[in-house]
């Protein structure tokens, strides 16, 4: 296959290879730039197919295709945003009376998406280039979770120490940067869990993962920061 090629000439440092039929009889050769042209190819698509794209049904097609073409993941999305303001809503009576709430909670969706979205993008290489198989999983789960919390504990307090100058509420800093550990710790568990998930099912990995990330680095930070706002805060 094309890609198993590219990945041998990364692993290998190779310029060109021989090519032999199943007689062992020498047919040709690839070459680097050859090699080079699947790679970026396989790279798009992995792109586009994080956004639930297909490049040569989106790309060309006429408007009513394309168009009809994207609606599942529309569909999706728009299932996934509804759920998520759903849960802002079982919320609305600590938002009333804490209004600061409201300005802080897109701040812990954001840093989770961001972290997620490395995850995953590490997770879909990996998977690429063959790296990953069931006996090294678990060590890049563990260094995952490892990196989410030592940069969520990092900004996390960051952004604690400014939610208290800013609002002048203590607690307030604490929780919003215990939301931030706890939500930074989800989004790696997704963004590495997606992909291994839909690649265990023979799906494409990169195959709608962004909206699937999306969906739950949104609602679930949603609902720590605003569910520890109500226990911590008592509001």
């Amino acid at each position: 296959a094309p890609e198993a090629a590219a990945r041998v000439f990364e692993r290998y440092d190779l310029v060109s290879a021989p090519v032999v039929n199943a007689y062992g009889q020498l047919i040709g050769r690839l070459t680097v730039d050859q090699v080079m042209d699947v790679a970026v190819e396989s790279a798009q698509e992995d792109m586009l197919a994080q956004v639930g794209l297909e490049p040569e049904s989106d790309l060309f097609a006429n408007v009513w295709r394309a168009a009809r073409n994207r609606w599942p993941w529309l569909i999706i999305n728009l299932c996934t945003a509804f759920i998520a303001s759903r849960v802002i809503g079982v919320f609305e009576d600590s938002i009333e009376k804490i209004v600061a709430l409201a300005a802080l909670m897109p701040i812990v969706a954001s840093i989770g998406g961001n972290t997620g979205n490395q995850a995953v993008a590490l997770t879909i290489r990996g998977l690429a280039l063959d790296q990953i198989d069931g006996r090294n999983a678990r060590y890049l789960v563990l260094k995952e979770l490892g990196v989410s919390l030592a940069n969520g504990a990092l900004w996390g307090s960051v952004m604690g120490a400014a939610t208290w100058l800013l609002y002048g509420r203590p607690m307030l800093g604490l929780v919003m940067a215990a939301a931030m550990v706890l939500n930074m710790v989800l989004a790696a568990l997704i963004g590495i869990g997606i992909p291994l998930g839909l690649g265990a099912l023979g799906r494409d990995p990169a195959m709608g993962s962004s909206i699937l990330l999306t969906f739950v680095t949104d609602a679930g930070g949603f609902f720590i920061f605003l569910g520890l706002a109500s226990l911590v805060l008592a509001v």
